[in-house]
């Protein structure tokens, strides 16, 4: 059974930096695509960034051009960059595991980690 475990997050200004990681037991992640969640309070879950085995990208709207996602599958560990930080990115966020056909398995969520920006 694939599990994730995620570091980073905290306290940061507006305007700061930082940087998520989460790092995933097992191998073949190469058949997996990574991806960020987050959720602020009495809100849904929204889709924050995915990245696919070859390293295709895509990020939300609401954090295009500040936020990065990156994957390292010689380190089983994907990271989400988050610069210029906002209050409205207040949340906890979350790592999903989604492999590429149900034939290999389920989704695995990370343990979340909780970010919040300062005004």
């Amino acid at each position: 059974q694939v599990q994730l475990v995620q570091s980073g997050g905290g306290l940061v200004q507006a305007g700061g930096s930082l940087r998520l990681s989460c790092a995933a037991s097992g191998s073949m992640l190469d058949l997996y695509d990574m991806a960020w969640y987050r959720q602020a309070p009495g809100n849904a879950r929204e889709l924050v960034a995915r990245i696919t085995p070859k390293g295709s990208a895509n990020v939300a709207d609401s954090v295009k051009g500040r936020f990065t996602i990156s994957r390292d599958d010689a380190k089983n560990t994907v990271y989400l960059q988050m610069n210029s930080l906002k209050p409205e990115d207040t949340a906890v966020y979350y790592c999903l595991l989604e492999p590429l056909s149900p034939r290999i398995g389920t989704d695995v969520w990370g343990q979340g980690t909780q970010v919040t920006v300062s005004s």
